[in-house]
């Protein structure tokens, strides 16, 4: 049932002494100074929602500028996730890794994370070396570091990632 502003007609949800005494009970019982603290809250919380609201700006605006890439360089390249996973030998060979990862560093250099040692994935020694230090085949199938061992690799620092 709906509460109509007509009070006095007998289908009416509350009675003209309930809804007057129920009008009248908001904020007049309380002292002035509470009243003006409250009106105040309400109109700055209502204010603050009509701003956002008609704010329709993007977030965080800014202009950028695409540049054109030649695609058949790229196609050419090789792909992060077909060399993740791949064997990393030596030039005499000898299975030296196996690439783990790549990370790009916040100067934007690249670098290759090989494992060494462990057993298939587990208990791996992860070290960190220069992209530019690998020796990739055309096809991408076969990764060499030249001048490197098993050994002279667990010597290097073990990466730990953040996060």
């Amino acid at each position: 049932m709906r509460l109509h502003g007509h009070i006095g007609h007998k289908d009416a949800v509350c009675s003209t002494s309930t809804w007057d005494s129920f009008r009248h009970a908001g904020l007049s019982s309380f002292s002035p100074g509470i009243r003006a603290f409250v009106i105040f809250v309400t109109v700055a919380v209502l204010s603050g929602l009509l701003l956002i609201a008609a704010d329709r700006r993007p977030a965080l605006s800014q202009a950028v500028k695409l540049v054109t890439v030649d695609v058949n360089v790229v196609g050419q390249g090789y792909r992060i996730s077909k060399l993740t996973g791949s064997s990393v030998t030596n030039e005499k060979n000898e299975k030296i890794g196996t690439i783990d990862d790549f990370v790009v560093a916040r100067n934007r250099s690249l670098f290759a994370v090989l494992q060494v040692g462990g057993f298939l994935g587990m208990g791996g020694h992860l070290v960190a070396v220069r992209y530019e230090s690998l020796v990739i085949d055309d096809e991408g199938r076969a990764v060499q570091l030249p001048g490197a061992s098993k050994d002279e690799l667990k010597k290097l620092p073990e990466i730990k990632y953040r996060g």
